[in-house]
Formats: structure tokens, sequence, C-alpha cells
């Protein structure tokens, strides 16, 4: 499976930049992606799902001035990209001007492009999968207890992206990814409990054993069994690296170009200030190898690098694409992203926090009554205050350590508080595109119905 575009992509893209030009444009950019994938899906033992679809997809991006426009098309035929330029040019002729709108400057480009190592030469086949998402139900419902499955699944892609603009650059790459995962349930009538489980990888070889991956599931559902509704109490919180992970998500949500200037974000006037404990650190870095989210540049073909997006507890940069950049008058970061019917927009690729120096075990061992997450529920997060509140449910910890599964709760707090007051484990695992140890939070809200 090849690791780059085709020679007919990179030609097609220029061509289609130079008859953008041809026509009336100041500037033209232009990605292209195609996908295959393969899935399955099972319960029971008993196929529901093995399809393979393939697919590609063309986005063009004009500039007349400060005004700019995008199209996207399926359809690569001559008459249909010719078409689809003239869309773009009146498109672009009618819209405001956008005084941020450009491409980059030379000097900004990418001009080495790593080997990241995202591609995995074998295409897996059908049988594979299947056997694969077989291993993972099988091994899920053998744990005592669990009586029913609602699915497991296998699934394998490859996507391969080719970016090119007037402003000389052209770079493209391709990456895959295999995934498999399992969701089962366990006990009967009212005191049922659900629970699941995945793993992703770049490269199949990386890829976590398919019946460790179902035992795991079918042992969180177990365990969930007898689930205990509890009163309202302010408690030390600790999350789950499988959840832990949505706190580095709000965080890099609100360091955004964009928010910051719209002035909508409970971050916007602390950058270059310590928002955590003097020993957090958190990185960015889309040059990891064989990482799930990295890419050798960004989507507007800017250069990119690892970097400390809080160090020593301060925050040290924003997330910026190119307009957001010029509208705050910084450099862009290099954390533009893009599909083909949108413009760029800035997030991160391969985010953690970096790891402390405790167990999980030592992190809990001095909390009388706590509250241990491994769920969450809901989206009540607002961007502009800070102010944060989840349903959730786990474990509840007594006498430091995990005691018994509870439920129907609510956390409730504030973003700059539990930053301030974050500690974490030794467990960091690179196993998705946000990863996280183990983290503690003192001082949380726990809201429960059993009061």
């Amino acid at each position: 499976m090849s690791d780059s575009a085709s020679p007919n992509d990179r030609n097609r893209l220029s061509d289609l930049i130079a008859g953008a030009m041809r026509r009336g444009g100041d500037a033209a950019d232009a990605v292209l992606i195609r996908s295959t994938a393969i899935s399955h899906a099972q319960r029971l033992g008993e196929i529901e799902q093995l399809e393979r679809q393939e697919s590609f997809d063309l986005g063009l991006r004009v500039f007349r001035g400060k005004k700019q426009a995008i199209v996207s098309s399926t359809d690569f035929s001559k008459d249909a990209l010719d078409e689809l330029v003239d869309r773009a040019l009146d498109m672009a002729a009618a819209v405001p001007d956008d005084p941020w709108a450009g491409l980059a400057d030379p000097d900004q480009l990418a001009t080495e492009i790593p080997d990241l190592d995202m591609v995995d030469p074998d295409e897996p086949t059908g049988e594979v999968l299947v056997e694969m998402a077989h291993a993972c139900e099988d091994a899920a419902r053998a744990v005592e207890g669990v009586t029913n499955s609602e699915g497991a699944q296998a699934s394998w892609s490859h996507t391969s992206i080719c970016l090119a603009a007037s402003n000389g650059f052209t770079g493209d790459y391709a990456r895959t990814d295999t995934g498999i995962g399992v969701s089962v349930i366990a006990g009967e009538g009212a005191g049922m409990e659900s629970e699941y489980d995945f793993a992703h990888a770049v490269h199949m070889a990386d890829l976590e054993d398919p019946e460790a991956v179902g035992k795991r599931a079918g042992e969180k559902a177990t365990a969930r069994l007898g689930s205990r509704r509890m009163p309202t109490a302010q408690v030390p919180v600790v999350y789950d690296p499988r959840v832990a992970g949505s706190l580095l998500g709000h965080l890099s949500s609100a360091i955004t170009g964009p928010a910051i200037a719209r002035r909508t974000s409970f971050l916007k006037d602390r950058l270059g200030e310590q928002i955590f404990t003097t020993d957090i650190e958190v990185f960015d870095d889309p040059h990891r190898r064989r990482g799930m989210r990295s890419k050798p540049f960004d989507a507007e073909g800017i250069a990119n690098t690892k970097q400390a997006i809080v160090e020593d507890g301060v925050l040290t940069t924003w997330l910026l694409d190119l307009a957001s950049a010029r509208q705050l008058g910084l450099e862009a970061t290099g954390h533009a992203g893009r599909g083909t019917s949108g413009l760029p927009s800035p997030g991160p690729s391969n985010l953690y926090l970096a790891p402390g120096d405790q167990t999980p075990a030592e992190l809990i061992s001095d909390i009388d009554a706590g509250l241990y997450i491994t769920a969450l529920m809901g989206m009540g997060v607002n961007g502009v205050t800070g102010d944060y509140s989840r349903g959730a449910s786990g474990f509840w910890i007594e006498n430091g350590e995990i005691s018994f599964p509870v439920t129907e709760l609510t956390i409730a707090g504030n973003l700059n508080q539990m930053f301030a007051e974050m500690r974490r484990a030794d467990d960091l695992e690179f196993r998705f595109g946000t990863n996280s140890p183990t983290v503690r939070i003192d001082g949380m809200t726990v809201a429960g119905s059993g009061d």
C-alpha cells in the first residue's frame, strides 16, 4: 500500500491551480483525499456487516484579492473540474472581503517531509477482520457474569492526502488505521450494566490482542454490577486514562486561535501565565512515529514540529492557523487542519499530558472518600467561563482504595480551578490521538441522587 499520492493526483492538483490562476484567481490551493476502508460488525457471533468502501474527494480554494471561496467535487473529469474552477471564482467574486485570508509565505512552508512510518503496507482481508472481531467478542462473552453482547467491530482504513498551492507548495502523505472494539452487557433485568473497550493502531502489528481487548470489556462490565447512588459531596475526583484525555480536549478547544480572537475562551488572557502546577507539561507532537494523528506538515503546507503547549505549568502558545495568527498579530504554529469542503482551522495532533512519578495506587492512597471516573456523559462545559458539569459513573474510593461501583452522578467545577489542582500518575500510554495518564483533581462537587 502506497505511503504517498500518485503522480496523477499531484498533476491533477497542479493543473487545477494553474487553471484557476489563468481564469482570474490571484492565488489558489487544493487538497485531494483518497480513502479505502474495510469494516466488519458482528453480534453474538453472527456477521451483521462486512463491506469495503473506496472514496475520493477534491477541494479547491481560490482567492480574488481578500475574497476567498472553496468548492469540492468527487467528479474528476476535465469538464467537471473546469466547472469547479469557474464556480469557485464566481463565488469568490460575490463574497465579502476577509482581511485575514491568504496562503502562507514561501518561508513558512515545510521544506523537509519527515518519514513518520504511518502506513502499514499489508491490507488485511475481510476474513482477518472477521477473525479479530470473533476473538474479541468471544473473549468478552467468556467473562463470568457477561449475559449479552451489543456487538464487536473490526476495521481497517488507508487514507492519502495531497496538498498543493500556488505559493509553490506540494506535499502528500498517507496513513493507515486498524481498529477493534466490543460492547457487552453484564447482569440481568434492572441490574444490567453495559461496558465497552477498543484499541487502534497505525500498524496492525502494534494493535493490542483482540482477546485482551474483549476480556477487558467483559471485566469492566461485570465490575459495574451493583452500582450505587451516592449523596452529594465535595471530594477528590480521579479520572481514569480513558476519560482523562477529555480534560486535554477542553484545554485545546480553549487555546485555538479563533476562540482567542473572538474572545470566547476562558483562557483568552492567560498566555504566558501559570495555569497548572509547576510540574505539569502538555505536548503536541505531529511527528510522533506511528502516531494516531501524525502528519508531516499542516493543512496549509506550514512546517510543524513537537511543541510544549504547557511548560512548567505555564501556557506557552495558542494553536494557530494562518487566518487566526494574522488576526492576533502572531505567527502560525502549524496546527491547521482541513477537509475538502471547509476552510482550514486549527487543532492539535498527538496531544498528551506528560506522566508524573506516582503510580495510580499512590495517587489515590490518601483519599478517604472520592470518585474514580471511568465514564463521562454530556457536554456541559462553558468555553467562555470554564464552568464544567458532566454526568459521570465509575467507582467510589474509600480509605485510599477503589471500593464499589457508583452511577448517576454529576461532577461540577470550573476548569481554571481544575487545571490548577491537577495531579497526574505515571501510567501514560499512547493509545489514541489525545492521551493522558490517570489524573486527580481535588475539591470537586460530586452531585448524586442518593441524598
